[in-house]
């Protein structure tokens, strides 16, 4: 395949930071390595006034084309010339093939006609009627985790909202619907912040955890084949058109993918949606007088300050003309969802946190075939948690209003490590 030769320098790209020989010097500003939220998006900001379409260095070294218009992002993301491609995935040099076809064999990291039948087989499993039965559930789990929160900030002490809330919310709602148990999510949360941060990890780091969750979910499978259960995984297992099945990568890399899509970036959009809230009173108020407006602070957030920077890769299969640029055949392609929702051009005010915004078309889930197809429960975990934790807290605050909370460096992910509230 001539096109796998046209990537190679994709597998630069994905090296880790503290692995990259690029001068410190190169390394700013750019949004993948600034790690405040103000940073980050001042650093997409100024690409995006260069031009919708540019050619920009990585903090690895690589070379890509970085897409920051509205319009350009759109129509690149559902444009039929740009092809995902399973061989740009991080440290695809020193993964072994059987590990890489378990972790990366996804509708995700596929195209039509392939793309089209395995989200059709994982769309029979994973129903819009599986998401609406979980919201009993989600309320359950987040009265819970607020039980605890209430308990360890009684006494006025900064309890941190990411650790309480924001990752295990997700994170218990998605091990649940794989059928996890509960004594091995602990693992399942390392080997994902891992996997899913992978430019930022060691190879060896990076490898360990792989092995380690594809074992793990190998077993599952075999353990569900023998005996099935009420679950997501034994549905995804049975689910089949014809005699057409999921095969056992197939199942792997969609376990894979439904964690990383249904886990990490739900802790960013409930640790995100909080912290704007907080960091804008009026917009609080707003919303503890309106509690309907909750689903528009749920849009908003991810308009605002999304969950993601980039999407997956993608590869020009042909030479493309977007934004007056001409991109060649075989270079690799990031549109920043980050830019595009705060794009002058097709949002008022693109910089301000407004939930009285009209409807705004925001690409955080993105668009196209990979729109994603864990969006309904992301907004509904979001707003249940978002809601729930201001109705149970009316004195919530930030512990350190005047510090700006820290961010992961990713070349994927736009998460907050960290965020310290009081809640008397």
């Amino acid at each position: 395949m001539a096109l796998l030769w046209d990537v190679r320098p994709v597998n630069v790209m994905y090296q880790s930071a503290s692995e990259s020989s690029v001068p410190t010097e190169e390394l700013t500003p750019s949004p993948f390595t600034e790690t405040t939220g103000t940073a980050r998006h001042a650093a997409v900001a100024a690409l995006r006034e260069s031009g919708p379409v540019q050619r920009i260095t990585l903090f690895t070294g690589a070379s890509v084309w970085l897409v920051t218009g509205y319009t350009e992002v759109k129509e690149l993301l559902a444009h039929p010339a740009m092809a995902k491609h399973n061989q740009v995935v991080p440290h695809r040099d020193v993964t072994p093939d059987d590990l890489h076809a378990a972790m990366y064999t996804s509708a995700l990291t596929s195209n039509p006609p392939n793309h089209t039948r395995l989200r059709k087989l994982v769309t029979s499993a994973f129903t819009a009627r599986r998401v609406k039965e979980l919201r009993p559930r989600v309320q359950e789990t987040t009265d819970g985790l607020l039980d605890a929160l209430e308990r360890a900030g009684s006494d006025g002490s900064p309890v941190d909202l990411v650790a309480t809330l924001g990752y295990p919310l997700p994170l218990t709602v998605i091990a649940e619907l794989l059928g996890v148990p509960v004594d091995d999510r602990k693992a399942f949360r390392g080997w994902s912040s891992v996997i899913v941060n992978a430019s930022a990890y060691p190879t060896g780091t990076y490898l360990r955890a792989a092995e380690e969750m594809v074992a793990y979910v190998r077993e599952m499978i075999s353990d569900k084949r023998r005996t099935p259960a009420a679950d997501l995984l034994s549905a995804l297992i049975h689910v089949h058109d014809g005699d057409d099945r999921l095969t056992t990568d197939e199942l792997t890399s969609t376990v894979f993918l439904l964690l990383a899509a249904g886990h990490e970036t739900t802790v960013n959009l409930i640790s995100g949606a909080v912290h704007s809230l907080l960091s804008h009173p009026d917009q609080l108020r707003l919303v503890r007088q309106e509690p309907d407006r909750l689903t528009a602070v749920v849009e908003e957030q991810l308009r605002y300050d999304g969950p993601k920077q980039v999407p997956i890769p993608s590869v020009a299969t042909e030479s493309i003309a977007v934004g007056g640029v001409a991109i060649p055949r075989g270079d690799v392609v990031l549109p920043s969802l980050l830019a595009a929702n705060r794009d002058p051009e097709r949002f008022a005010e693109p910089d301000r946190f407004d939930i009285t915004r009209a409807a705004t078309s925001h690409l955080a889930f993105g668009h196209g075939l990979h729109h994603c197809l864990g969006a309904p429960l992301a907004r509904l975990e979001g707003v249940i948690a978002v809601g729930s934790l201001l109705r149970r807290f009316p004195q919530l605050r930030l512990a350190d209003p005047e510090t700006e909370p820290g961010r992961h460096l990713s070349l994927l992910m736009n998460g907050i490590v960290a965020l310290p509230v009081t809640i008397s």
